[in-house]
């Protein structure tokens, strides 16, 4: 994977953690329960999608400007996009992308859980 430094910027966010979903062979990352961040494995444990939620407008731009993202593998398409774990999608972006994955997962929450999960120390 070219994103080696995905799993320590993800767990730096308040609030963020991981699992294993076996059955899908996903690492999730979660704010609350609620997952902002999927990294997809291969059979051979190997990265290869890294999926994450975006406004539905932002989510089209992006899959026009780079043929490294697309449509959410194995998620709602609307509003999951997967990028290739291998691409070429510049780190700054990425960073980006999946800060705006974590804050429009937070806004789901209520104010008081939003404040709980903000200050929720690892």
């Amino acid at each position: 994977m070219r994103y080696t430094w995905l799993d320590e910027y993800l767990l730096s966010k308040p609030g963020v953690t991981k699992d294993l979903q076996q059955d899908w062979n996903w690492i999730r990352y979660q704010i609350g329960g609620k997952m902002f961040v999927a990294n997809c494995l291969s059979d051979a444990n190997e990265p290869y999608y890294i999926t994450l939620k975006l406004e539905p407008s932002e989510g089209d731009f992006l899959r026009q400007q780079y043929e490294d993202i697309i449509p959410g593998y194995y998620m709602n398409k609307t509003h999951w996009n997967s990028i290739k774990a291998d691409g070429n999608v510049p780190d700054d972006l990425l960073k980006d992308l999946l800060d705006k994955s974590y804050q429009l997962v937070l806004g789901g929450f209520s104010k008081k859980k939003q404040q709980e999960i903000l200050e929720s120390i690892k």
